[in-house]
């Protein structure tokens, strides 16, 4: 469906839960991850619910984007309020300055940003003459939206500003550089759509029937607002993971349908817009020096059981876990939701979730480990999957003969199946459609209990790093993909509620120790 198909699906559902009363609410709809390909320890139970290292116990996404809007409702007109699960904005404005949402049509929050930043977000086209740059806070109207483009296209369009200073319209700076360090783009993230825009789109919703395409709530709903829009967006694909057929069709009418409607902004100039829904940004935010690390106050121990000796460095963040004495952590890795033995050693720049490690094992650097609970002929059974943490899982590729461009921890596809006795066929990949890519790749073994099919997985890495043969002939494999159809959501957080369960008794018997 894409956010934005999922976005309508839902004002579908709360019309017929509750009728005509939900013409009073207030909502708040939060898209909650669909299959995080880029961060894939979120993929079973959703971004949303990503383990934030702070709390007591820890906190996750949820519960930080409840207490970031927590003063919207009371200045905000029924409508619903538009976000990602996986992005933190910061702000800080004066006394007196509220953010109210109270206009018709849609009103989105903009960030000022790096012209860099820019090219991978929504971009707004301000109107020169109702801003002025100064201030923390200031609602404007927006000329036009731009959708991840190019430093080309922003500087042509009016979209460049020089901190502090306004944007002139069709002011077309000569530059072909990324921008000076002075230059910014205001950038997107959260919108709020009035009740009766949302209306009309559920109306729309209704008319066409069944969605053939991916519809994206930021792209393809903002693009057609402002009276600088025009519908030439409509045909642009490039931007897309998969063209679907119907897509310039029901571009062109969603445009029809929004062209005119208002694009309210609502300037932050003094706020800072985090992502933290890759690999990289991940590690990054939680491990290094970040300033999301510490405007949040991230801890590298949150509510686990650690002991002082498995410390290489304050450079890591440990969540909800359980390390025996004996272990040891290198800088720049994440642990969350997992238990690890005396005799484990994890590399630098790693991620390690729901796993359970009693062996003894040399995890290596940039490594991504992450465990999945499944259910097959209801029998429940585990699988571990592993990679590089720079491995892409969105990348496919049609043809079986092309498939030695995938990467798996630094080797081609076909070199590691050549190790694990594993024949490159069709039949290798799961899905309907031919996209054979490391999602949908069936390699990884169904063991029966969590820390087997750790072990197992990790042979599998092993036998790519060091070239030696490790036959996964007897296994059933199965892909990422096929995980998140068998996943049993429940026996993940039967894991997790032991883990927790063990914390609260460790941290009672210390207080009576004391």
């Amino acid at each position: 469906l894409g956010n934005g198909g999922s976005t309508l699906h839902v004002l579908r559902c709360l019309e017929e839960q509750y009728g005509d009363q939900w013409t009073s609410f207030t909502v708040l709809l939060i898209h909650s991850g669909g299959y995080s390909q880029r961060l894939p320890n979120a993929s079973a139970l959703g971004k949303i619910f990503t383990a934030l290292p702070f709390g007591d116990p820890v906190y996750q996404m949820l519960e930080l984007k409840l207490a970031m809007y927590i003063d919207f409702p009371r200045h905000m007109k029924p409508g619903v309020l538009v976000t990602c699960s996986d992005d933190i904005e910061l702000y800080s404005t004066g006394v007196t300055e509220t953010l109210t949402f109270d206009k018709p049509g849609f009103t989105a929050l903009a960030h000022p940003s790096d012209l860099a930043v820019g090219t991978t977000h929504g971009v707004f086209v301000l109107d020169p003459s109702s801003f002025s740059g100064k201030g923390g806070l200031e609602y404007v109207s927006c000329y036009r939206f731009l959708h991840k483009p190019d430093v080309e296209t922003m500087q042509q369009s009016g979209a460049v500003c020089v901190r502090g200073d306004r944007p002139q319209l069709g002011s077309s700076g000569n530059r072909r550089d990324s921008g000076t360090a002075s230059e910014c783009v205001y950038t997107d993230s959260v919108f709020y759509i009035d009740h009766s825009t949302a209306k009309q789109l559920l109306m729309f919703y209704k008319q066409m029937g069944t969605l053939c395409c991916e519809i994206d709530a930021y792209g393809d709903f903002l693009q057609a607002l402002g009276p600088g829009a025009t519908p030439d967006y409509t045909k642009n694909t490039s931007n897309l993971s998969r063209e679907d057929s119907g897509l310039v069709e029901v571009r062109q009418q969603l445009y029809s349908l929004l062209h005119g409607t208002a694009l309210n902004v609502i300037v932050l100039n003094n706020s800072q817009f985090y992502h933290i829904g890759t690999t990289q940004e991940y590690l990054f935010h939680f491990t290094a020096e970040s300033k999301l690390r510490f405007e949040l106050d991230l801890q590298p121990v949150a509510f686990s059981i650690f002991p002082d000796t498995a410390k290489t460095s304050d450079q890591l963040s440990i969540m909800q876990s359980i390390l025996e004495p004996g272990c040891v952590i290198g800088p720049g890795s994440v642990i969350e939701y997992s238990r690890i033995g005396p005799e484990v050693s994890v590399g630098k720049g790693c991620i390690v979730s729901g796993s359970y490690i009693n062996f003894r094992v040399d995890i290596p650097s940039n490594c991504f480990l992450s465990s999945v609970s499944v259910k097959i002929n209801d029998q429940v059974e585990y699988v571990t999957m592993v990679f590089s943490v720079g491995d892409d899982l969105k990348k496919s590729v049609k043809l079986l003969s092309d498939i030695r461009s995938l990467q798996f921890f630094g080797a081609s596809l076909p070199e590691c199946l050549d190790l694990w006795s594993v024949e490159a066929s069709d039949q290798l990949f799961s899905g309907e459609d031919t996209r054979l890519g490391l999602w949908t790749a069936r390699i990884f073994p169904v063991c029966s209990t969590l820390s087997e099919s750790v072990r197992t997985s990790l042979n599998m890495l092993s036998s790519v790093q060091h070239m030696s043969a490790f036959k996964l002939s007897g296994f059933q494999l199965l892909s990422v993909e096929e995980m998140l159809t068998y996943k049993d959501v429940e026996d993940m957080l039967k894991f997790r509620k032991q883990i927790y369960d063990e914390i609260c008794l460790q941290r009672q018997k210390e207080k009576s120790d004391f």
